[in-house]
Protein backbone atom coordinates (compact mmCIF):
# COMPACT_ATOMS: atom_id res chain seq x y z
CA UNK A 1 0.00 0.00 0.00
CA UNK A 2 2.93 2.44 0.81
CA UNK A 3 4.58 1.84 -2.28
CA UNK A 4 1.85 2.34 -4.32
CA UNK A 5 0.88 5.37 -2.30
CA UNK A 6 4.04 6.97 -2.80
CA UNK A 7 3.19 7.09 -6.49
CA UNK A 8 -0.67 7.49 -6.42
CA UNK A 9 -2.64 8.10 -3.43
CA UNK A 10 -6.40 7.50 -5.23
CA UNK A 11 -4.92 3.75 -6.21
CA UNK A 12 -4.77 3.47 -2.50
CA UNK A 13 -8.26 4.52 -1.96
CA UNK A 14 -9.72 3.22 -5.12
CA UNK A 15 -8.05 -0.18 -3.81
CA UNK A 16 -9.71 0.53 -0.61
CA UNK A 17 -13.33 1.52 -1.44
CA UNK A 18 -13.71 1.80 -5.31
CA UNK A 19 -16.31 -0.24 -7.27
CA UNK A 20 -14.27 -3.81 -8.33
CA UNK A 21 -16.42 -4.07 -11.37
CA UNK A 22 -14.73 -0.97 -12.46
CA UNK A 23 -11.11 -1.98 -12.46
CA UNK A 24 -9.80 -2.60 -16.19
CA UNK A 25 -8.14 -6.24 -16.68
CA UNK A 26 -4.13 -6.65 -15.39
CA UNK A 27 -2.51 -5.93 -18.71
CA UNK A 28 -0.17 -8.19 -20.17
CA UNK A 29 3.20 -6.27 -19.12
CA UNK A 30 1.86 -5.86 -15.76
CA UNK A 31 1.24 -9.60 -15.62
CA UNK A 32 4.75 -10.20 -17.23
CA UNK A 33 6.62 -7.65 -14.68
CA UNK A 34 5.26 -9.36 -11.47
CA UNK A 35 6.34 -12.96 -13.13
CA UNK A 36 9.88 -11.69 -14.15
CA UNK A 37 10.14 -10.23 -10.66
CA UNK A 38 9.03 -13.85 -8.84
CA UNK A 39 11.82 -15.14 -11.49
CA UNK A 40 14.71 -13.25 -10.61
CA UNK A 41 13.97 -13.92 -7.08
CA UNK A 42 13.63 -17.40 -7.35
CA UNK A 43 17.03 -17.25 -8.83
CA UNK A 44 19.31 -14.97 -6.90
CA UNK A 45 18.13 -17.42 -4.10
CA UNK A 46 18.67 -20.47 -5.89
CA UNK A 47 22.33 -18.88 -6.74
CA UNK A 48 23.04 -17.62 -3.44
CA UNK A 49 26.59 -19.00 -1.80
CA UNK A 50 25.38 -18.24 1.91
CA UNK A 51 23.54 -20.05 4.36
CA UNK A 52 19.73 -19.06 5.02
CA UNK A 53 16.85 -19.76 6.58
CA UNK A 54 13.56 -19.83 3.64
CA UNK A 55 10.48 -19.62 4.97
CA UNK A 56 9.05 -19.49 1.60
CA UNK A 57 6.85 -22.93 1.80
CA UNK A 58 4.88 -21.83 4.93
CA UNK A 59 1.25 -20.19 5.30
CA UNK A 60 1.08 -16.45 6.28
CA UNK A 61 0.63 -17.35 9.99
CA UNK A 62 3.15 -19.63 10.70
CA UNK A 63 5.78 -18.00 8.82
CA UNK A 64 5.30 -14.63 10.98
CA UNK A 65 5.55 -17.08 13.81
CA UNK A 66 9.02 -18.58 12.11
CA UNK A 67 10.07 -15.49 11.12
CA UNK A 68 10.11 -14.09 14.91
CA UNK A 69 11.39 -16.98 16.25
CA UNK A 70 14.54 -17.38 13.69
CA UNK A 71 15.08 -13.91 14.84
CA UNK A 72 14.92 -14.40 18.43
CA UNK A 73 17.39 -17.54 17.88
CA UNK A 74 19.58 -15.35 15.81
CA UNK A 75 19.61 -17.04 12.22
CA UNK A 76 22.30 -14.79 9.89
CA UNK A 77 20.12 -14.83 7.01
CA UNK A 78 16.12 -15.26 6.89
CA UNK A 79 14.16 -15.59 3.22
CA UNK A 80 10.96 -14.55 2.98
CA UNK A 81 9.96 -13.56 6.45
CA UNK A 82 6.99 -11.84 7.34
CA UNK A 83 6.45 -9.43 10.29
CA UNK A 84 4.15 -7.10 12.08
CA UNK A 85 3.58 -4.51 14.49
CA UNK A 86 0.33 -3.38 15.30
CA UNK A 87 -1.29 -2.12 11.91
CA UNK A 88 2.03 -2.13 9.96
CA UNK A 89 2.80 -5.87 8.03
CA UNK A 90 5.75 -6.12 5.89
CA UNK A 91 7.12 -9.06 3.82
CA UNK A 92 10.86 -8.50 3.12
CA UNK A 93 12.68 -10.65 0.78
CA UNK A 94 15.82 -10.97 3.34
CA UNK A 95 16.14 -10.15 6.98
CA UNK A 96 20.06 -9.96 7.44
CA UNK A 97 21.48 -10.34 11.62
CA UNK A 98 23.62 -6.98 11.74
CA UNK A 99 25.52 -7.53 15.09
CA UNK A 100 22.71 -8.87 17.53
CA UNK A 101 20.03 -6.97 15.40
CA UNK A 102 18.57 -7.20 11.94
CA UNK A 103 18.32 -5.02 8.55
CA UNK A 104 16.06 -5.82 5.99
CA UNK A 105 16.56 -5.93 2.49
CA UNK A 106 13.96 -6.36 -0.73
CA UNK A 107 15.13 -8.48 -4.01
CA UNK A 108 14.25 -6.29 -6.80
CA UNK A 109 14.70 -7.06 -10.58
CA UNK A 110 15.07 -3.61 -11.47
CA UNK A 111 17.98 -0.88 -10.83
CA UNK A 112 18.47 -0.22 -7.15
CA UNK A 113 18.70 3.35 -7.95
CA UNK A 114 17.12 6.02 -10.33
CA UNK A 115 19.32 7.17 -13.20
CA UNK A 116 21.08 3.77 -13.16
CA UNK A 117 22.09 4.29 -16.56
CA UNK A 118 23.50 7.48 -16.11
CA UNK A 119 26.59 8.76 -13.51
CA UNK A 120 24.06 10.56 -11.32
CA UNK A 121 22.22 7.89 -9.31
CA UNK A 122 19.94 8.58 -6.15
CA UNK A 123 18.29 6.03 -4.37
CA UNK A 124 14.00 5.38 -5.55
CA UNK A 125 11.35 6.90 -2.75
CA UNK A 126 9.14 3.99 -2.99
CA UNK A 127 11.64 1.36 -2.25
CA UNK A 128 13.02 3.81 0.37
CA UNK A 129 9.24 3.68 1.88
CA UNK A 130 9.76 -0.16 2.07
CA UNK A 131 12.70 -0.72 3.43
CA UNK A 132 11.50 1.48 6.24
CA UNK A 133 7.88 0.36 7.37
CA UNK A 134 10.34 -2.87 7.42
CA UNK A 135 12.55 -1.34 9.90
CA UNK A 136 9.70 0.45 11.50
CA UNK A 137 8.22 -2.84 12.55
CA UNK A 138 11.78 -3.94 13.42
CA UNK A 139 12.28 -1.37 15.89
CA UNK A 140 8.88 -1.75 17.15
CA UNK A 141 9.93 -5.49 18.31
CA UNK A 142 13.12 -4.51 19.54
CA UNK A 143 15.14 -5.98 16.48
CA UNK A 144 16.09 -2.98 14.18
CA UNK A 145 19.59 -2.83 13.90
CA UNK A 146 19.80 1.12 12.76
CA UNK A 147 17.45 2.99 10.14
CA UNK A 148 19.32 1.62 6.70
CA UNK A 149 18.39 -1.24 4.54
CA UNK A 150 18.90 -2.55 1.11
CA UNK A 151 18.79 -3.68 -1.99
CA UNK A 152 19.70 -7.07 -4.06
CA UNK A 153 19.22 -5.71 -7.54
CA UNK A 154 19.44 -7.00 -11.05
CA UNK A 155 23.22 -5.96 -11.64
CA UNK A 156 23.98 -8.17 -8.97
CA UNK A 157 24.45 -5.25 -6.58
CA UNK A 158 23.62 -4.69 -2.92
CA UNK A 159 22.62 -0.76 -2.89
CA UNK A 160 22.51 0.54 0.75
CA UNK A 161 19.80 2.55 2.04
CA UNK A 162 20.36 5.07 4.56
CA UNK A 163 16.94 6.09 5.53
CA UNK A 164 17.94 8.23 8.05
CA UNK A 165 20.01 10.78 5.10
CA UNK A 166 18.57 13.12 2.50
CA UNK A 167 18.68 12.17 -1.00
CA UNK A 168 18.98 15.63 -1.75
CA UNK A 169 20.22 19.07 -0.46
CA UNK A 170 16.75 20.09 -0.11
CA UNK A 171 15.57 16.80 -0.18
CA UNK A 172 13.70 15.45 3.56
CA UNK A 173 14.86 12.60 5.13
CA UNK A 174 13.47 9.73 3.65
CA UNK A 175 12.87 8.86 7.21
CA UNK A 176 10.68 11.62 7.58
CA UNK A 177 9.11 10.97 4.09
CA UNK A 178 8.01 7.45 5.07
CA UNK A 179 6.70 8.54 8.02
CA UNK A 180 4.57 11.32 6.18
CA UNK A 181 3.05 8.16 3.79
CA UNK A 182 2.26 6.11 6.20
CA UNK A 183 0.32 8.65 7.78
CA UNK A 184 -1.26 9.45 4.72
CA UNK A 185 -2.11 5.66 4.48
CA UNK A 186 -4.04 5.36 7.65
CA UNK A 187 -6.27 8.90 7.11
CA UNK A 188 -7.34 6.92 3.29
CA UNK A 189 -8.01 3.75 4.82
CA UNK A 190 -9.52 5.46 8.18
CA UNK A 191 -12.32 7.19 5.36
CA UNK A 192 -10.56 10.75 6.86
CA UNK A 193 -8.67 11.95 3.92
CA UNK A 194 -10.35 12.33 0.65
CA UNK A 195 -7.60 12.05 -2.54
CA UNK A 196 -8.43 13.33 -5.94
CA UNK A 197 -7.37 11.22 -9.68
CA UNK A 198 -4.72 12.68 -11.31
CA UNK A 199 -3.19 12.18 -15.19
CA UNK A 200 0.25 10.82 -15.20
CA UNK A 201 2.13 8.07 -17.40
CA UNK A 202 1.53 5.93 -14.57
CA UNK A 203 -1.55 5.63 -15.42
CA UNK A 204 -1.35 3.14 -18.31
CA UNK A 205 -0.40 0.51 -16.08
CA UNK A 206 -2.75 0.75 -13.06
CA UNK A 207 -6.51 -1.27 -13.18
CA UNK A 208 -8.24 1.96 -12.35
CA UNK A 209 -7.09 4.33 -15.27
CA UNK A 210 -9.95 3.81 -17.16
CA UNK A 211 -12.52 4.59 -14.09
CA UNK A 212 -10.10 7.37 -12.68
CA UNK A 213 -9.66 9.23 -16.07
CA UNK A 214 -13.49 9.34 -16.98
CA UNK A 215 -13.42 11.25 -13.42
CA UNK A 216 -10.67 13.62 -14.46
CA UNK A 217 -12.61 14.37 -17.48
CA UNK A 218 -15.78 14.89 -16.02
CA UNK A 219 -14.30 17.25 -13.59
CA UNK A 220 -12.13 19.35 -16.13
CA UNK A 221 -9.36 18.72 -13.85
CA UNK A 222 -6.05 20.34 -13.90
CA UNK A 223 -3.89 17.25 -14.52
CA UNK A 224 -5.42 17.27 -18.13
CA UNK A 225 -2.82 19.87 -18.99
CA UNK A 226 0.45 18.65 -19.92
CA UNK A 227 3.25 18.41 -17.69
CA UNK A 228 0.90 20.27 -14.90
CA UNK A 229 0.32 16.55 -12.73
CA UNK A 230 -0.77 16.13 -8.96
CA UNK A 231 2.11 18.22 -7.00
CA UNK A 232 2.02 20.98 -9.13
CA UNK A 233 -2.04 21.17 -8.68
CA UNK A 234 -2.45 21.22 -5.36
CA UNK A 235 -1.14 24.58 -4.97
CA UNK A 236 -2.90 25.94 -7.51
CA UNK A 237 -6.39 27.98 -5.46
CA UNK A 238 -10.08 26.08 -4.93
CA UNK A 239 -10.80 28.70 -8.11
CA UNK A 240 -8.31 27.61 -10.34
CA UNK A 241 -9.00 23.89 -9.87
CA UNK A 242 -10.23 23.33 -13.84
CA UNK A 243 -9.20 23.87 -17.29
CA UNK A 244 -11.89 26.19 -17.93
CA UNK A 245 -10.76 28.42 -15.03
CA UNK A 246 -7.29 28.05 -15.81
CA UNK A 247 -8.14 29.10 -19.70
CA UNK A 248 -10.23 32.05 -18.62
CA UNK A 249 -8.64 34.51 -15.33
CA UNK A 250 -6.12 37.54 -15.73
CA UNK A 251 -3.01 35.63 -14.77
CA UNK A 252 -1.38 38.74 -14.44
CA UNK A 253 -3.15 38.92 -10.79
CA UNK A 254 -1.24 36.03 -10.24
CA UNK A 255 2.12 37.38 -11.25
CA UNK A 256 5.08 38.37 -9.22
CA UNK A 257 8.50 40.33 -9.75
CA UNK A 258 11.34 38.51 -10.40
CA UNK A 259 9.00 35.14 -12.66
CA UNK A 260 7.23 34.42 -9.58
CA UNK A 261 3.32 33.77 -8.88
CA UNK A 262 1.59 33.35 -5.92
CA UNK A 263 1.65 29.59 -6.85
CA UNK A 264 4.11 27.91 -5.14
CA UNK A 265 6.17 25.98 -7.46
CA UNK A 266 5.17 27.88 -10.57
CA UNK A 267 6.93 30.43 -12.33
CA UNK A 268 5.19 33.13 -14.07
CA UNK A 269 6.50 31.63 -17.34
CA UNK A 270 6.02 28.37 -16.20
CA UNK A 271 2.15 29.74 -15.72
CA UNK A 272 1.96 31.57 -18.89
CA UNK A 273 2.22 28.02 -20.43
CA UNK A 274 0.16 26.48 -18.35
CA UNK A 275 -2.71 28.76 -19.33
CA UNK A 276 -1.96 28.51 -23.31
CA UNK A 277 -2.20 24.95 -22.99
CA UNK A 278 -5.45 25.29 -20.75
CA UNK A 279 -7.12 27.68 -23.49
CA UNK A 280 -6.28 25.22 -26.59
CA UNK A 281 -8.18 23.00 -24.26
CA UNK A 282 -11.28 24.50 -23.11
CA UNK A 283 -11.55 25.94 -27.06
CA UNK A 284 -13.43 23.67 -29.94
CA UNK A 285 -11.81 23.31 -32.67
CA UNK A 286 -8.24 24.41 -31.50
CA UNK A 287 -5.61 23.67 -33.52
CA UNK A 288 -1.75 23.47 -32.46
CA UNK A 289 1.33 25.42 -33.22
CA UNK A 290 5.03 26.65 -32.77
CA UNK A 291 6.39 29.46 -30.46
CA UNK A 292 9.36 29.57 -32.48
CA UNK A 293 10.29 28.78 -36.05
CA UNK A 294 11.82 24.99 -36.70
CA UNK A 295 14.42 24.59 -39.54
CA UNK A 296 14.34 21.04 -40.41
CA UNK A 297 17.95 19.62 -41.69
CA UNK A 298 18.24 20.31 -45.55
CA UNK A 299 18.98 16.21 -46.64
CA UNK A 300 17.74 14.49 -49.17
CA UNK A 301 17.56 11.56 -47.11
CA UNK A 302 15.37 11.35 -43.99
CA UNK A 303 15.82 8.50 -41.28
CA UNK A 304 13.37 8.42 -38.74
CA UNK A 305 14.90 6.26 -35.92
CA UNK A 306 13.05 4.13 -33.08
CA UNK A 307 15.03 1.73 -30.71
CA UNK A 308 13.14 -1.50 -28.31
CA UNK A 309 14.24 -2.67 -25.33
CA UNK A 310 14.13 -5.80 -23.17
CA UNK A 311 14.83 -4.21 -19.58
CA UNK A 312 14.15 -7.55 -18.04
CA UNK A 313 17.09 -9.22 -19.68
CA UNK A 314 18.82 -6.04 -20.41
CA UNK A 315 19.04 -6.43 -23.74
CA UNK A 316 17.97 -3.67 -26.56
CA UNK A 317 16.40 -6.14 -29.66
CA UNK A 318 15.38 -3.98 -32.10
CA UNK A 319 16.83 -0.98 -34.12
CA UNK A 320 14.29 0.61 -36.31
CA UNK A 321 15.32 3.18 -39.43
CA UNK A 322 12.63 4.12 -41.85
CA UNK A 323 14.37 5.90 -44.82
CA UNK A 324 12.11 8.42 -46.95
CA UNK A 325 14.19 9.70 -49.75
CA UNK A 326 13.18 13.55 -50.94
CA UNK A 327 10.39 14.09 -48.72
CA UNK A 328 8.33 11.92 -50.94
CA UNK A 329 6.68 8.53 -48.77
CA UNK A 330 6.35 6.39 -51.52
CA UNK A 331 9.95 5.68 -50.96
CA UNK A 332 9.81 4.75 -48.11
CA UNK A 333 11.22 1.63 -46.84
CA UNK A 334 11.72 0.07 -43.30
CA UNK A 335 15.41 -1.22 -42.06
CA UNK A 336 14.72 -3.53 -39.06
CA UNK A 337 18.11 -4.79 -37.19
CA UNK A 338 16.87 -7.35 -34.76
CA UNK A 339 19.06 -9.43 -32.65
CA UNK A 340 18.77 -13.16 -33.30
CA UNK A 341 18.91 -14.02 -29.58
CA UNK A 342 18.32 -12.69 -26.23
CA UNK A 343 21.90 -12.70 -25.55
CA UNK A 344 25.16 -10.64 -25.19
CA UNK A 345 26.09 -11.61 -28.93
CA UNK A 346 22.79 -11.32 -30.48
CA UNK A 347 22.77 -7.95 -28.92
CA UNK A 348 26.25 -7.07 -30.63
CA UNK A 349 25.06 -8.15 -33.89
CA UNK A 350 21.98 -5.99 -34.27
CA UNK A 351 24.09 -3.51 -32.66
CA UNK A 352 26.82 -3.56 -35.49
CA UNK A 353 24.11 -4.26 -38.06
CA UNK A 354 22.28 -0.45 -37.43
CA UNK A 355 26.16 1.24 -36.79
CA UNK A 356 26.81 0.16 -40.31
CA UNK A 357 23.50 1.01 -41.90
CA UNK A 358 23.90 4.83 -40.46
CA UNK A 359 27.61 4.76 -41.96
CA UNK A 360 26.44 3.79 -45.02
CA UNK A 361 24.16 7.38 -45.31
CA UNK A 362 26.38 9.95 -43.79
CA UNK A 363 24.50 12.78 -45.39
CA UNK A 364 21.20 11.57 -43.93
CA UNK A 365 19.10 13.53 -41.48
CA UNK A 366 18.27 11.28 -38.30
CA UNK A 367 15.20 12.24 -36.60
CA UNK A 368 14.26 10.36 -33.20
CA UNK A 369 11.29 10.94 -30.34
CA UNK A 370 13.03 11.67 -26.68
CA UNK A 371 16.66 11.07 -25.37
CA UNK A 372 16.51 7.58 -25.02
CA UNK A 373 18.26 6.32 -28.28
CA UNK A 374 21.04 8.33 -27.57
CA UNK A 375 21.13 6.99 -23.76
CA UNK A 376 20.86 3.61 -25.19
CA UNK A 377 23.66 3.77 -28.07
CA UNK A 378 25.97 5.48 -25.03
CA UNK A 379 25.28 2.43 -23.35
CA UNK A 380 25.91 -0.35 -25.76
CA UNK A 381 28.98 1.21 -27.22
CA UNK A 382 30.61 1.00 -23.84
CA UNK A 383 29.35 -2.62 -23.57
CA UNK A 384 30.68 -3.26 -27.27
CA UNK A 385 33.78 -0.83 -27.67
CA UNK A 386 34.73 -3.00 -31.16
CA UNK A 387 31.32 -2.07 -33.01
CA UNK A 388 32.06 1.79 -33.00
CA UNK A 389 34.11 4.39 -31.26
CA UNK A 390 32.21 6.62 -27.91
CA UNK A 391 33.03 9.75 -30.20
CA UNK A 392 31.53 8.80 -33.53
CA UNK A 393 28.04 7.61 -31.19
CA UNK A 394 28.78 11.59 -29.72
CA UNK A 395 29.22 12.44 -33.13
CA UNK A 396 25.86 10.41 -34.74
CA UNK A 397 23.97 12.47 -31.63
CA UNK A 398 25.11 15.54 -31.86
CA UNK A 399 25.56 16.36 -35.23
CA UNK A 400 23.22 18.98 -36.73
CA UNK A 401 21.26 16.26 -39.27
CA UNK A 402 20.21 14.86 -35.74
CA UNK A 403 17.25 15.71 -34.04
CA UNK A 404 15.09 14.72 -31.10
CA UNK A 405 11.94 16.02 -31.99
CA UNK A 406 10.53 15.74 -28.45
CA UNK A 407 13.28 17.92 -26.74
CA UNK A 408 14.49 20.38 -29.19
CA UNK A 409 10.70 21.08 -30.63
CA UNK A 410 7.69 19.62 -29.54
CA UNK A 411 8.35 20.39 -25.73
CA UNK A 412 9.90 23.74 -26.05
CA UNK A 413 8.67 24.94 -29.29
CA UNK A 414 5.47 23.76 -29.76
CA UNK A 415 1.78 23.58 -28.14
CA UNK A 416 -1.34 20.92 -28.69
CA UNK A 417 -5.06 20.47 -27.49
CA UNK A 418 -3.99 17.04 -25.93
CA UNK A 419 -3.35 15.95 -22.57
CA UNK A 420 0.53 14.86 -22.95
CA UNK A 421 2.61 15.17 -25.47
CA UNK A 422 3.72 11.06 -26.04
CA UNK A 423 4.05 10.48 -29.80
CA UNK A 424 1.80 8.23 -29.74
CA UNK A 425 -0.52 11.02 -28.50
CA UNK A 426 0.36 13.38 -31.20
CA UNK A 427 0.55 10.89 -33.93
CA UNK A 428 -3.00 9.94 -33.64
CA UNK A 429 -3.97 13.73 -32.91
CA UNK A 430 -2.48 14.01 -36.73
CA UNK A 431 -4.53 11.35 -38.28
CA UNK A 432 -1.88 8.19 -37.83
CA UNK A 433 -3.10 4.74 -36.83
CA UNK A 434 -0.82 1.65 -35.36
CA UNK A 435 -1.90 -1.24 -37.21
CA UNK A 436 -1.49 -3.67 -33.59
CA UNK A 437 -5.28 -2.78 -31.18
CA UNK A 438 -2.45 -2.49 -28.16
CA UNK A 439 0.64 -0.35 -29.26
CA UNK A 440 2.86 0.31 -26.61
CA UNK A 441 6.45 0.15 -25.39
CA UNK A 442 5.24 -1.80 -22.67
CA UNK A 443 2.95 -4.58 -24.67
CA UNK A 444 6.35 -4.75 -26.94
CA UNK A 445 8.34 -5.85 -24.19
CA UNK A 446 5.45 -8.56 -23.25
CA UNK A 447 5.87 -9.77 -26.84
CA UNK A 448 9.45 -10.14 -27.26
CA UNK A 449 9.37 -12.26 -23.76
CA UNK A 450 6.68 -14.28 -25.87
CA UNK A 451 9.13 -14.49 -28.62
CA UNK A 452 12.27 -15.77 -26.83
CA UNK A 453 10.32 -18.34 -25.08
CA UNK A 454 8.73 -19.67 -28.71
CA UNK A 455 10.19 -18.65 -31.03
CA UNK A 456 6.83 -17.49 -32.62
CA UNK A 457 7.80 -15.57 -35.66
CA UNK A 458 3.92 -14.43 -35.86
CA UNK A 459 4.99 -12.55 -32.85
CA UNK A 460 8.19 -11.76 -34.25
CA UNK A 461 6.25 -9.95 -37.26
CA UNK A 462 3.95 -8.14 -34.53
CA UNK A 463 7.52 -6.61 -32.87
CA UNK A 464 8.71 -5.50 -36.37
CA UNK A 465 5.33 -4.26 -36.82
CA UNK A 466 4.91 -1.91 -34.07
CA UNK A 467 8.55 -0.45 -34.53
CA UNK A 468 7.91 0.37 -38.11
CA UNK A 469 4.92 2.12 -37.46
CA UNK A 470 6.41 4.02 -34.27
CA UNK A 471 9.49 5.40 -36.71
CA UNK A 472 6.72 6.18 -39.35
CA UNK A 473 4.60 8.02 -36.52
CA UNK A 474 7.34 9.74 -35.51
CA UNK A 475 7.84 10.67 -39.85
CA UNK A 476 4.06 11.71 -39.03
CA UNK A 477 4.92 13.88 -36.69
CA UNK A 478 7.75 16.20 -38.59
CA UNK A 479 5.82 16.50 -41.32
CA UNK A 480 2.95 17.92 -38.79
CA UNK A 481 5.28 20.16 -37.19
CA UNK A 482 6.50 21.70 -40.65
CA UNK A 483 3.07 22.47 -41.76
CA UNK A 484 2.19 23.67 -38.27
CA UNK A 485 1.99 27.87 -37.78
CA UNK A 486 4.10 29.74 -35.87
CA UNK A 487 2.56 32.15 -33.11
CA UNK A 488 5.12 33.96 -30.22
Amino acid sequence: MLYDLVSCPHRVRMDAFGDKSKRDDISPFTRLLWERGHAFEKQVIEELKLPFTDLSGFGDDEREERTIRAMRKGDQLIYSGRIRAGDLLGVPDLLRKDGDLYVAGDIKSGAGEEGAADDDTKPKKHYAVQLALYTDILEQVGLSAGRRGFIWDIHGDEVPYDLAAKPGPRSDPFWDTYTGVLAEARQIVAGTSETLPALASICKQCHWRTACYAGITKSNDLTLIPELGRARRENFPPNLRTVAALAITDIAMLVLPKNKTTIAGVGAEMLHKFQRRATLLNTPGSTPYLTSTFDAADASVELFFDIEVDPFRDVCYLHGFLERHNRDNSTERFRACFAPTATPEGERQAFAEACEYLRALPDAAIYYYSPYERTIWTKLQARFPDVIAAEEVAAIFTSPRSTDLYHAVVRPNSEWPTNDFSIKTLAKYLGFTWRDTDPSGAASIEWYDQWVRTGDSAVRQRILDYNEDDCRATRVLLDGIRGLPVKP
